[in-house]
């Protein structure tokens, strides 16, 4: 991690080496006298949340930016989503059938990388989930163009490791899902969503409705795969039920191919503004 200081003071680096010689004693034995910022136990404990939430919110922030990452495009989806080589491995026809995806976040992860390299690699560089499936892809693509990618993992009650493809100097880990969407949009030029399940709903539903609010400024938001996307959830029936407006519906558009999102986020109405008044309301 990278070290600037300039004031005078004996750092914490110094103290930690320096507390592993003390003498053996009762009290040096005891937890009480541990430095604070080395102990677990301590930081571990419930009164410590604020303190776990701002580290887990720092870490990544200085880490990508001694990276130089100014901005990027996340791609969102299924982990459950194998690549075609594997599609009969496909726990249901329609996984199968949605492998076709795989390719395309690949694909398109690919060209957007080729571009950012071509313009200094620190903007526009795919950020995933870190896991399987669409993510695996995602991190892929940006591989296959020799570019960094970042993973954005977070511990699950069953095993699971960050996908062979992303850059591991940004491989990150979390334990808040808060904290790691907070991460997914803070550099984000564009929201690219494929087809997945609770995690890519919950993910894609939370980013639409920071831009519908004006909490975020707009982005292109693409929503790979139309007829996935319209077989499981009725847009129109929110806007004619009012639970949205017909505006909000403009927020993003549905995309089928690499090559489609690509044009689209070089012709998007609105990038960079917040709404102010809310449609509807």
């Amino acid at each position: 991690m990278h070290d600037d200081r300039r004031h005078p003071f004996r750092d914490s680096q110094q103290d930690r080496e320096a507390a592993t010689h003390f003498p053996d004693t009762p009290q040096t034995r005891a937890p009480s006298y541990k430095l604070a910022f080395t102990d677990e136990e301590f930081m571990l404990r419930d009164e410590l949340r604020p303190v776990r939430l701002q580290l887990e919110l720092l870490k990544p922030e200085l880490l990508m930016n001694e990276a130089k990452v100014n901005s990027t495009i996340v791609l969102f989806g299924g982990a459950r989503i194998p690549e075609p080589a594997k599609k009969d491995r496909a726990r249901t026809q329609a996984l199968a059938d949605l492998t076709k995806y795989y390719d395309e976040a690949r694909r398109f992860a690919q060209i957007m990388t080729a571009k950012s390299l071509a313009n200094g690699g620190t903007d526009n560089v795919i950020v995933t989930g870190g896991g399987p499936g669409v993510m695996e892809a995602g991190n892929r693509g940006a591989a296959d163009a020799g570019g960094k990618s970042i993973g954005f993992n977070i511990v699950l009650p069953h095993e699971q490791s960050p996908n062979e493809y992303v850059t591991p100097e940004l491989c990150f880990n979390f334990h808040y899902f808060g904290i790691r969407k907070m991460h997914f949009l803070m550099r984000a030029s564009a929201v690219c969503v494929f087809p997945g399940g609770f995690g890519t709903l919950d993910e894609m539903f939370e980013a639409l409705t920071l831009i519908q609010t004006g909490r975020m400024a707009q982005v292109p938001f693409l929503l790979f795969g139309r007829a996935f996307w319209e077989t499981i959830i009725n847009w129109d029936a929110l806007a004619d039920a009012g639970t949205i407006s017909p505006d909000d519906l403009k927020l993003f558009r549905f995309v089928e191919t690499a090559e489609e999102a690509v044009t689209a986020l070089d012709d998007w109405a609105g990038k960079g503004e917040k709404r102010g008044a809310i449609p509807g309301r």
